[in-house]
C-alpha cells in the first residue's frame, strides 16, 4: 500500500519507491528526483491550467507515474521511437521517458497551455530526445516507421486512434492503450489487429493496458 502523505507536504524518495513497488517499478536516486520535480511542476501549473484532478502527491505517483511506467513491464519500449498522443500532463509519455531514458519521445498535444507545460518539464528535467508537437494526432500525416510504439491514455476515440496508428506504426510496431474494462471487447474485435491479453493495472479493478499490433485486414 502507498505510504500516507501528510497534507501539502512534498513526497519523499522513500514514499515514491513504496508507492511504485506494487507496479514492479524500482527507480534510481536520479529518477526519484525527477519524479519529485515533475510532481512539483504539475501541482504548480495545475493551479492555472487544468492538468489533473489528482492533487495528493502520493496519489499522483501511483495513478500517473505507476500506471504509466507499468507499461514497460509489458513491452520493451526502452530503445524505440515512442509517440504519445493526447499527452495532456505528460502521462504516460514523460513518465516512461524518466523510467526508460533511451526512448526517443514525441508528445502530441493540441492544447497550447498543456504544450507549454510539457516543454517546461522537458527543459527542467533535462530530458534528451524529447519533443512536443502542438497538433491533434489526426493532423499528422505520419508515414510508416513514424513510431515503434504509440501510446494513448485517457484519450478516447479509439476507432480514430486505430485508423491513424496502423499507418504510423513501423512494421512490427505496437499500440498501447490505457482503457476501462468496458472498452476491451470493441477494441480487440477491430479488424486487422492482434492483441495481447488485457493486462490489469495493479491496484485497479477496472483499468487495463491493451497491447496490439496491426497485421493487415487480410489476416
Amino acid at each position: 500500500m502507498p505510504v500516507p502523505n501528510p497534507a501539502n507536504s512534498e513526497i519523499s524518495p522513500q514514499q515514491i519507491l513504496a508507492t511504485l513497488k506494487p507496479f514492479g517499478i524500482i527507480l534510481s536516486d536520479d529518477q526519484c528526483a525527477k519524479v519529485q520535480e515533475y510532481g512539483r511542476l504539475l501541482l504548480k501549473w495545475n493551479r492555472l491550467t487544468s492538468l489533473t484532478t489528482v492533487t495528493d502527491p502520493v496519489e499522483i505517483v501511483g495513478r500517473h507515474f505507476g500506471e504509466s511506467m507499468f507499461a514497460a513491464s509489458l513491452l520493451p519500449v526502452e530503445n524505440g521511437r515512442l509517440v504519445d498522443i493526447g499527452s495532456g500532463a505528460g502521462f504516460p509519455g514523460l513518465a516512461l521517458k524518466i523510467f526508460c531514458p533511451q526512448i526517443q519521445l514525441t508528445l502530441v498535444e493540441s492544447n497550447k497551455k498543456k504544450c507549454a507545460f510539457l516543454a517546461e518539464v522537458i527543459r527542467t528535467l533535462e530530458l534528451p530526445d524529447a519533443e512536443v508537437l502542438p497538433l491533434r494526432f489526426e493532423e499528422i500525416r505520419a508515414e510508416r516507421d513514424f513510431a515503434n510504439f504509440i501510446t494513448a491514455r485517457a484519450v478516447g476515440g479509439f476507432p480514430r486512434i486505430l485508423r491513424w496508428a496502423r499507418t504510423a506504426l513501423s512494421r512490427r510496431g505496437h499500440l498501447l492503450l490505457w482503457v476501462g474494462g468496458e472498452d476491451i471487447t470493441s477494441i480487440t474485435n477491430s479488424k486487422g489487429w492482434i492483441w495481447n491479453p488485457p493486462a490489469r493495472i495493479p491496484q485497479s479493478q477496472r483499468r487495463f493496458i491493451l497491447v496490439g499490433r496491426y497485421v493487415g485486414e487480410s489476416q
